[in-house]
């Protein structure tokens, strides 16, 4: 009886894992859509970055000081060397941001899309290299699934324009920080709250966004951007999924997560469908239904071990 509560116990929490850090995903894929029209508004990359990593900060604050009141003395509190280890790794996190946001002005958003969704076979190769063995058979096709509706649901094959290198350089760099992000989540400083991680994680990225804006805004810093399209790529760029994957990642795992966390293409082809009236064609919807079956099957095998 015992072992059958362990492994029911074990269950639970790969599920809630996997909860936590679609929904996490699910928001983040939301932010290529805002993005777009914060540049359409004549917004440049530094004033979206750096206003998204301001409130998002605040916005962990209030979290944290919310849990510190409601729980008190029982809130375990991160040691200097643990900030320290947060900070530096969140820096993972601002290049993220940093590296996608440029490769959009580059190439068009379904290509980035793509290209940061090379996490997904990224983070199988972290955690192969991590155990030293090779992923079980079904995670493999769950792979292969994964990056073949990729391929069909940003439309690719559709895709005349001439792709500059610049863009797809970043992209791929996109995809390794983002990969950085994802191990990060998996094995710093698992034993404290997810909020106080995703604070200090901000305050690392936080570093990286400010000094690529002071070194690349031209003109005059529009502060308007705080107001009109800040509150917004915090809420779902810097404080949901950092939240989320902080907590779901130590329950799933970095091959589980990362394969999970594919939910932000479809997400972000559906954003683009709806409020920028892009058209999808069966092909890709029949990609984004690849990737759902994909994380279907791991989270099968998920429950069954």
């Amino acid at each position: 009886m015992p072992a059958f509560k362990n492994l029911k116990m074990t269950k639970n929490q790969v599920l809630k894992g996997v909860f936590l850090v679609g929904l996490g995903a699910t928001s983040y894929g939301m932010l290529a859509t805002f993005v777009k029209m914060a540049y359409d508004e004549g917004y440049s990359t530094p004033e979206v970055t750096s206003a998204q990593f301001v409130l998002g900060i605040l916005g962990m604050l209030l979290i944290n000081l919310f849990q510190k009141n409601k729980k008190g003395n029982t809130v375990v509190k991160a040691t200097s060397k643990n900030i320290f280890q947060l900070i530096i790794a969140g820096t993972s996190l601002g290049m993220t941001s940093v590296f996608y946001y440029l490769a959009v002005k580059y190439i068009p958003v379904s290509i980035a899309i793509v290209l940061l969704m090379q996490t997904v076979w990224m983070g199988v190769v972290v955690e192969m290299a991590i155990d030293k063995k090779l992923p079980a058979l079904k995670k493999i096709i769950a792979v292969a699934i994964v990056l073949t509706g990729t391929f069909l649901a940003t439309n690719v094959m559709a895709t005349t324009a001439s792709l500059d290198w610049r863009g797809i350089g970043l992209g791929l760099l996109a995809a390794a920080s983002f990969t950085a992000t994802m191990f990060t989540a998996n094995h710093i400083a698992n034993h404290i709250s997810s909020a106080q991680r995703s604070l200090y994680m901000l305050l690392g990225g936080a570093i990286i966004v400010f000094a690529f804006s002071f070194f690349t805004q031209v003109g005059p810093f529009q502060m308007g951007i705080f107001m009109k399209w800040g509150i917004i790529l915090a809420l779902f760029g810097t404080i949901i999924p950092p939240l989320l994957m902080n907590a779901g990642f130590p329950l799933t795992g970095i091959g589980l997560g990362s394969i999970v966390s594919a939910l932000e293409l479809p997400v972000s082809v559906t954003m683009a469908y709806v409020l920028l009236n892009e058209e999808v064609s069966f092909l890709q919807w029949f990609g984004i239904v690849l990737i759902i079956v994909a994380i279907i099957i791991m989270n099968t095998n998920a429950s069954k071990k």
